[in-house]
C-alpha cells in the first residue's frame, strides 16, 4: 500500500472509493474555477504538454481516466482528432459539468462520458489506443489496481500519458509550494466552494503520492514495457509517459 491511499477525504473511514466520489460530487460545480484559479491557469498548458506527448501514435481511440469535467478529454479531442474519446469517472456530478462542456464544443458524436470504476473497467482487453489522465490517478484507492486495468484495456504498443500535481524536490519553491498548499489554497478552496476538507485532502494526497522515478517503477510493475518522466514548472507538476 502507498501512503496516498491511506489519506481519505475529510478524515472518514470507510472506502476510499466512496469518499473521493462524495467530494467530488460536492466540489463538483465549483471545480473548474478553483483549478484554474489555484494553478493561475498553468494547468492549461500541462494538459497540453501532455497531450502533444501522443500526438506522433495518431491514436485513434483515446480513454481519459477520471476525466472530471472533461477539460483533458475535449483538448485531446480538439488537437489529435481521434475516431472516439471515452472519458470515464466515479462522480456523477463532475460528469454532468463534462457532458455539457462537451454538448457547448459541438463533440457530442466524439467523445462520450460514462460512469466508470476505474479499478474495475467494463471495456474488453486491447481496446484503446491511448490513454490519459490528468490528476485524477491520485485519487486510487489501490494504485497498483488502477495502473494494471488501465493497462488491461489499452492495445499493445498504446501510449499512456499523464500528468500529476507533485511536491518541487528543489529549494526555494519545495518552500514555497509547501507554504502555498498548507496555507492558500485550503483557505481560497473554502472560500470558493465551500468545502475546506477537499482541499485540504488536495494537499496531503498531493505530499503523499509517489512521483518522479518511483512512479516510473510503479507503471512498470503495472505492465508498461518503458516508463519515464519530465517535471513541469519547477516541479509543480510531473508529466509521465508509458507505453504498452
Amino acid at each position: 500500500m502507498y501512503k496516498q491511499e491511506e489519506i481519505k477525504p475529510y478524515g472518514k473511514q470507510g472506502a476510499k472509493e466512496k469518499l473521493v466520489e462524495e467530494m467530488f460530487d460536492n466540489i463538483a460545480p465549483t471545480y473548474d474555477t478553483l483549478n484554474h484559479r489555484l494553478s493561475w491557469n498553468i494547468d492549461k498548458g500541462w494538459r497540453r504538454s501532455a497531450i502533444r506527448q501522443l500526438a506522433p501514435g495518431k491514436p485513434k481511440r483515446i480513454l481519459d481516466i477520471a476525466t472530471g469535467t472533461g477539460d483533458f478529454a475535449i483538448l485531446a479531442a480538439q488537437a489529435l482528432c481521434p475516431e472516439k474519446i471515452v472519458g470515464i469517472d466515479i462522480s456523477e456530478g463532475m460528469l454532468k459539468v463534462a457532458r455539457e462542456k462537451v454538448k457547448h464544443a459541438h463533440l457530442e458524436g466524439k467523445v462520450e462520458m460514462r460512469k466508470e470504476d476505474c479499478l474495475a473497467m467494463s471495456f474488453p482487453d486491447n481496446t484503446f489506443d491511448a490513454a490519459t489522465s490528468a490528476f485524477g490517478i491520485r485519487n486510487f484507492q489501490d494504485l497498483d489496481k488502477g495502473l494494471a486495468e488501465i493497462c488491461r484495456v489499452m492495445k499493445p504498443g498504446g501510449q499512456l500519458s499523464l500528468v500529476e500535481l507533485t511536491t518541487p524536490v528543489s529549494f526555494p519553491m519545495k518552500q514555497l509550494f509547501k507554504i502555498y498548499s498548507h496555507t492558500i489554497l485550503p483557505v481560497y478552496g473554502k472560500l470558493i466552494s465551500k468545502d475546506k476538507g477537499a482541499y485540504q485532502y488536495l494537499t496531503a494526497s498531493i505530499e503523499a503520492f509517489p512521483q518522479g522515478a518511483q512512479m516510473v517503477g510503479i507503471l512498470k510493475k503495472a505492465g508498461f514495457s518503458q516508463a519515464s518522466f519530465r517535471r513541469l514548472t519547477f516541479g509543480i507538476c510531473t508529466m509521465y509517459y508509458a507505453q504498452k
